[in-house]
């Protein structure tokens, strides 16, 4: 039996994609749906079914646009309510793709209707289980996020399920099952997810801290919820949109396809209030930019992070983007539910600069320049947490990029300050948010921690973050 994984880097995100006989299904598909028609007609086969393992927090689904293009019918698991024609599969429920059976098992935890689906191949062998967010390589599904929307449904409510769910549903299947999730590294849908985006199910139940057979639920409650950093503020956002339905990306597309001249984007952000989002390399915006432009940089997480701080789906952004990249940067912003885009900036920067208007620059030193000085000086640590407390400079403090919304009082002012992070990447979106806001006392370093190890400034002692609690 042959499982395609469709796998996303920048979103940590896993589909699926199976054929048989002609018929085909997709499983969690992204919002841009063109690549499985395309790899179905490849087949010369027919998308039957969209499966869904539960409603997405970190992205938008395709399954709309999908279902609409070719006809196939999208399956949710047992108390799934979408306001959209589906098929809410009962527990138990097999479903053919040709010569295969897909086998629908309710295991509730992460959301109320989280299902995984068994795959049996053409001889009747249990091959796999695509387990969307209830089963991780490494990890579980975190628990915490359906309380935003339902008061009830607490992390320890739904904790106390996911620990059934495991044990009553998963865990009594086959060993040589390959466990098949809808994320890797990198995704905030768990704590502890591993590099690697497919494991044998026999494996995880020897090396996966939430599958020890002789753990009570008590301490599998207190491990899984240890640790958890709140959720991205986009992640209700998205949960509602897969729910009630979207504007068709089609539609979001040629909206957003709208070159401005420089005295139109002027105009339109001075009429609007639309952030500027510049989505160049951190050192093109380092040496100039349009004034009050936030830097996310489109090599990097950037959908993630548009998510994280940018906070309201339905904000309008103007772009600033590398010629040519216009269309990739808004279908990277659809995924995660942004589909306000009013246009971007004609001929980038170089055009802006053509037509008289001033530019920005954000002041910016080496790491071996930050070592002369940063004793005597302010200095912020823009990584995660975690990051933080397994290594940083003496006298350092943290203020993640991920929360700095939430700590702008802890910010200096008036006092000139360094900001840093692990490569150069956050610490250029920090001070970017900061600039926008009217802060002109921040200096970033380049290369971030990376370069600043190769220098003299002094560290405290590295802790490898596995041993943390």
């Amino acid at each position: 039996m042959k499982v395609e994984q469709i796998y996303t880097g920048c979103i940590a995100h896993a589909a699926y994609y199976i054929e048989s006989n002609g018929e085909a299904a997709v499983f969690d598909p992204l919002r841009e749906v063109q690549p499985y028609i395309d790899r179905a007609e490849k087949d010369n086969a027919k998308i039957k079914y969209i499966f869904e393992t539960h409603f997405h927090a970190d992205f938008v689904s395709g399954h709309l646009d999908l279902a609409k293009k070719t006809g196939a019918q999208i399956v949710y698991g047992p108390t799934a309510k979408p306001n959209f024609e589906a098929i809410i599969a009962e527990d138990g429920q097999e479903f053919k793709i040709g010569n295969y059976t897909i086998k629908a098992i309710h295991t509730p935890g992460h959301t109320l209707e989280s299902t995984c689906y068994l795959l049996t191949d053409e001889n009747g062998k249990q091959h796999g289980i695509i387990t969307g967010d209830t089963l991780f390589i490494g990890d579980v599904g975190r628990p915490d996020l359906a309380q935003k929307l339902v008061e009830d449904l607490t992390q320890e409510v739904l904790a106390e399920k996911l620990f059934h769910s495991l044990r009553d549903k998963i865990m009594p299947l086959a060993d040589d099952l390959i466990v098949y999730p809808n994320h890797g590294a990198g995704s905030a849908c768990g704590k502890n997810m591993s590099k690697e985006t497919t494991d044998t199910l026999g494996n995880q139940k020897k090396t996966n801290y939430a599958l020890r057979a002789d753990m009570t639920v008590e301490e599998f409650k207190k491990e899984l919820l240890e640790g958890l950093t709140p959720p991205p503020a986009y992640f209700p956002q998205n949960v509602l949109m897969n729910i009630q339905g979207y504007e068709s990306l089609d539609n979001v597309m040629q909206k957003a396809n709208k070159p401005l001249s420089p005295a139109e984007f002027e105009a339109v952000a001075n009429q609007t209030d639309a952030i500027v989002l510049d989505v160049r390399n951190e050192s093109e915006f380092v040496k100039e930019h349009v004034p009050g432009a936030i830097f996310i940089g489109l090599h990097g997480q950037f959908a993630p992070w548009v998510g994280a701080l940018i906070k309201d789906v339905k904000q309008p952004i103007l772009l600033i983007a590398p010629e040519g990249k216009e269309e990739e940067t808004v279908t990277r912003l659809s995924r995660v539910g942004f589909d306000h885009t009013l246009g971007y900036l004609n001929g980038g920067v170089e055009a802006w600069k053509k037509a008289g208007f001033e530019t920005d620059s954000l002041q910016s030193v080496s790491p071996e320049e930050f070592a002369k000085h940063y004793k005597d000086a302010i200095v912020i640590d823009a990584r995660r947490p975690g990051e933080f407390t397994a290594e940083h400079i003496i006298n350092a403090k943290s203020i993640p990029l991920d929360y700095l919304n939430e700590h702008l009082a802890e910010v200096p002012k008036d006092e000139p300050f360094y900001v840093h992070c692990a490569g150069g990447y956050r610490s250029v979106i920090w001070a970017s948010i900061m600039k926008a806001r009217g802060y002109h006392n921040m200096i970033n370093v380049e290369k971030g921690m990376g370069g600043i190890r190769d220098t003299n400034v002094e560290l405290t002692q590295y802790v490898c973050p596995t041993t943390l609690k």
